[in-house]
């Protein structure tokens, strides 16, 4: 059964939504971005409903100004109390869980990396986690660039373009520029200090690739899952089941 809740957050209101279940392992769901807890295209209440069905009680809710909650919206980087108080009120609300997931994707995961143990969660996944917090233009990020001009390099087409002045030269030069600074990435260490139990990234997606890109000396010692798909909100059925598939293992493997 699915059912509307309310709780208090440092003085507002927020509004979450219990997916009910019998398992004494839960999932709190942090939406990304400005997204209210339905997720884009419904994909977090698709992803409840199915992990309720196999016994995982889930709930999702939406920050302080974001959706049905009150207040103002301080941003991802200011949820620490948003993500506190759904912790809490997830063991009032659903009393047979004992342990909880937090599972969030793009500036979520970023979130839960930062703020999902202090809240008491006893494992966290993270999907294709936000790491461009500094980045100011409107171009892909680094990485993503990169893996895209080794595509087009590839392709005659893509050449005969160039050649016959298809291609934009100002948007090429920034590009090329973009693509071969380099820098440290503060965000993208903590996240993967974090010990998350999974990392789950969209193969083709820009934030997946300049997660991967700023992990590089380290990724072989995270516990990454590759899903094969450019949609970073993993959209399409095959990348929806491999989705749940690994949050899944986790919430299983979570004791």
């Amino acid at each position: 059964m699915r059912r509307l809740i309310t709780f208090p957050c440092e003085g507002d209101t927020l509004v979450g939504t219990v997916d009910e279940a019998a398992g004494e392992t839960g999932l709190l769901i942090v939406s990304g971005g400005n997204e209210v807890r339905v997720g884009a295209h419904r994909g977090m209440a698709t992803l409840a409903a199915a992990l309720a069905e196999k016994g995982v009680p889930v709930l999702r809710f939406d920050r302080r100004g974001i959706g049905d909650s009150g207040g103002e919206n301080r941003g991802w980087s200011d949820s620490a109390d948003d993500i506190a108080a759904a912790a809490a009120v997830f063991r009032t609300e659903a009393p047979g869980v004992r342990r909880v997931v937090g599972f969030g994707n793009c500036d979520a995961a970023a979130a839960l990396a930062l703020f999902g143990r202090p809240a008491g969660m006893d494992a966290i996944v993270l999907a294709n986690p936000w790491t461009g917090d500094d980045e100011r233009d409107d171009l892909p990020p680094a990485a993503a660039i990169r893996a895209r001009y080794a595509d087009r390099l590839r392709s005659g087409a893509q050449w005969r373009r160039l050649l016959t002045g298809g291609v934009a030269f100002g948007t090429l030069w920034r590009g090329l520029r973009k693509a071969v600074r380099s820098g440290p990435r503060p965000l993208a260490d903590r996240i993967a200090r974090s010990d998350p139990a999974a990392i789950i990234l969209a193969e083709r997606d820009a934030t997946a690739q300049a997660f991967l890109a700023a992990v590089a000396k380290r990724a072989r010692e995270l516990p990454i899952v590759k899903v094969p798909t450019a949609s970073h909100s993993f959209t399409r059925p095959d990348a929806a089941a491999a989705l749940e598939a690994a949050v899944l293992a986790v919430v299983r493997a979570t004791r």
